[in-house]
């Protein structure tokens, strides 16, 4: 595998709040964005990392989702978006975190994923965000 993360992304202030990541190029529909690699966290770990900072960082893991997964690269810090512009899939033989485009993106714009999982999913998520728009 050669691309783990496509050389033009940038991470900087978010308006969403916090860090996002950006692209400077456009990127077509359909296109892997980046290859995070996980940091795997054994259900005794998940409980534990509500009792802390990372509790906002990291994705749900396992067949159960009784694991979590700390990303590697950007992938804890693209920001959530009920209309996001890429999607992650989670691979767990690879122990991965993959991001591909849902849309054509913008050069300059932020690259969103819908926290809940699924692009069209509009479930309350954990956290309230002042520039959200739902």
């Amino acid at each position: 595998m050669s691309m783990q993360r496509l050389p033009f992304l940038y991470v900087t202030d978010s308006p969403l709040g916090g860090r996002g990541v950006f692209t400077i190029n456009e990127i077509p529909a359909d296109s892997l964005i980046e290859i995070c690699p996980a940091i795997v966290l054994p259900e005794w770990d998940l409980s534990q990392i509500h009792k802390t900072h990372l509790h906002d960082y990291y994705f749900l893991w396992g067949e159960e989702q009784n694991q979590g997964a700390i990303a590697l690269g950007y992938g804890s810090l693209y920001n959530h978006s009920y209309e996001p512009n890429a999607k992650y899939i989670l691979d767990f033989d690879r122990q991965t975190i993959d991001i591909y485009t849902v849309r054509d993106i913008e050069a300059g714009e932020e690259i969103t994923v819908n926290y809940n999982g699924e692009p069209e999913d509009s479930s309350p998520v954990w956290f309230h965000q002042p520039n959200y728009k739902r």
